[in-house]
């Protein structure tokens, strides 16, 4: 069920991101994004459908916002808010027990953490969708690259992995499978990198950016393994046979996509 899925999804996925107009991928992804607001809501955890209901739409709102304004205007100061938070999620990461405990206070610094999650991962992805004709195309390289991170750490974790990356979050990982994740990265950069642009100079800078990317990909993992975790949820939810909920499958995304474009903004391509 998994496998089909999968086969059924990344189409559907691949197609959506070159053909559709800017206007309909962002809305297609802030419905997304919107589902995976919804799923996070359960992992805060928020106890009542109705708790849940309004912040889902809270974050509705902030997307509205947010486009109305123009996504154009304030996706740098977006972006600097999603670095300092992805750092901030580096060190909550390093100490898990924070937040742990059910209460008011961890509740809310739980809402606004995924405010702060999912936000940002959207503009990045709409505004790298809309940077001109190549747009569409570097938005699947973000998406392949993310995909073969993943795939990359699951087969070097299974086959290598000794080392525990974190334990008290997500005992299946190891750090075997991040070289192996970072490694399947940098090869797709390299190679996709040359077959684009033809330039040594710019593979170079976008097997850096792939690279970061990668590596917050990790932290984004990391971050609902341990919502889950403090929670008690195996899934983020069940939409998807075989895969779980939305936030399952964009975990790694979310924390990659502004990164990505904090590079790609940074070296300039």
């Amino acid at each position: 069920m998994r496998v089909i899925s999968a086969l059924i999804m990344a189409p559907l996925v691949i197609y959506g991101v070159l053909f559709l107009s800017n206007p309909a991928f962002t809305s297609i992804l802030g419905a997304v994004m919107l589902a995976g607001a919804w799923e996070w809501s359960h992992l805060i955890p928020l106890k009542t459908i109705a708790g849940r209901v309004v912040y889902t739409a809270a974050i509705a709102v902030l997307m509205w916002l947010l486009w109305i304004t123009g996504l154009g205007q304030l996706i740098k100061p977006l972006l600097l808010v999603a670095f300092l938070w992805w750092l901030c999620a580096l060190l909550w990461l390093s100490k898990p027990q924070f937040g742990a405990q059910a209460s008011m206070m961890n509740n809310s610094l739980k809402m606004v953490a995924g405010a702060l999650v999912i936000l940002p991962a959207w503009a990045a992805l709409s505004t790298l969708h809309a940077h001109g004709e190549r747009g569409p195309t570097l938005t699947l390289m973000l998406l392949m690259l993310v995909w073969l991170a993943d795939i990359g750490a699951y087969f070097a974790g299974r086959q290598w992995g000794s080392r525990k990356l974190a334990p008290a979050i997500s005992p299946g990982k190891t750090w075997e499978g991040v070289y192996g994740g970072l490694l399947a990265s940098l090869l797709f950069a390299a190679i996709a990198g040359g077959l684009y642009s033809h330039s040594l100079q710019w593979t170079l800078a976008f097997m850096m950016i792939s690279l970061l990317a990668a590596m917050f990909s990790v932290a984004g993992d990391l971050l609902e393994s341990l919502m889950k975790r403090q929670s008690g949820i195996k899934d983020s939810g069940n939409i998807i046979p075989g895969h779980g909920g939305i936030f399952d499958r964009i975990d790694s995304l979310v924390a990659a996509a502004p990164m990505f474009l904090i590079g790609f903004f940074w070296l300039a391509l």
